[in-house]
């Protein structure tokens, strides 16, 4: 990705998803750029995720919290939770379909928000929202579906680029708290990555002590962005959220 190519513009402030007595600005790539799918492998490897159709690095004022994150896959050894829940998942089917909308997806999309998201800005999803956050025209994303007696339990949409998997948001039955599905879908995600030769799973940003996102160094050995170098962190050791770089 060169900027002589690509155009980057940036966001005006906005009140943050993770903080709310923040705000938050990102950086983002020409969404109408043609060669945008082209580049969007090399883009995720400099710390930016995709939402929709836009391809965004947060770069806030004040705050340098998310800090870019991705597995080794090849390198990847479950721990022993991570085991059972594989265990306790065993009975499922798994299939890989392309990204659209059906009735059936959006049925548990929505009640995984309303379970999970209630008052928090993205529990009145419809249909149009589903399709316009989860995928875009240019994107080669997947949706990674998990079936038991056919009956759909939980799905994983995935970008499959040049560089690795990249896993966008994950969403499932709230009423099955004990089989573990979100772990279980990154544990799928972290195989077919290896299955498939890719030396990468990109989790999007880690944030030290946020509830929500400090469990992505549950999955070793990860690497975070920092200081614009990848470094490989060691299990339960990652930096405070203070030492986390600018460059995210």
């Amino acid at each position: 990705m060169t900027r002589a190519h690509l155009r980057l513009f940036k966001t005006v402030e906005h009140g943050c998803g993770y903080f709310p007595d923040r705000l938050a600005q990102n950086w983002v790539i020409d969404p109408a750029a043609p060669e945008l799918s082209g580049v969007y492998g090399n883009a995720l490897s400099q710390g930016f995720r995709r939402a929709g159709g836009h391809v965004y690095r947060p770069t806030c004022k004040q705050c340098n919290a998310c800090t870019a994150s991705r597995v080794l896959v090849q390198a990847f050894v479950p721990k022993r939770s991570q085991r059972r829940c594989a265990r306790q998942n065993a009975d499922l089917e798994i299939e890989v379909t392309a990204a659209r909308y059906s009735d059936e997806c959006f049925d548990l999309y929505r009640r995984y928000l309303e379970s999970r998201h209630r008052d928090g800005g993205m529990d009145a999803g419809d249909p149009a929202d589903f399709s316009r956050f989860l995928f875009a025209e240019w994107s080669n994303t997947r949706f990674l579906m998990f079936r038991k007696d056919g009956r759909l339990l939980a799905c994983a949409v995935t970008d499959v680029t040049s560089t690795g998997l990249s896993a966008v948001y994950t969403f499932y039955d709230p009423e099955l708290p004990r089989r573990g599905l979100g772990v279980f879908a990154i544990l799928s995600q972290i195989e077919w990555a290896r299955r498939d030769g890719f030396a990468h799973l990109y989790l999007g940003y880690w944030i030290a002590g946020h509830d929500k996102m400090s469990y992505k160094t549950d999955y070793q050995p990860i690497e975070l962005l920092i200081g614009g170098r990848w470094q490989r962190q060691p299990a339960a050791a990652a930096p405070a959220r203070g030492e986390s770089a600018s460059d995210q």
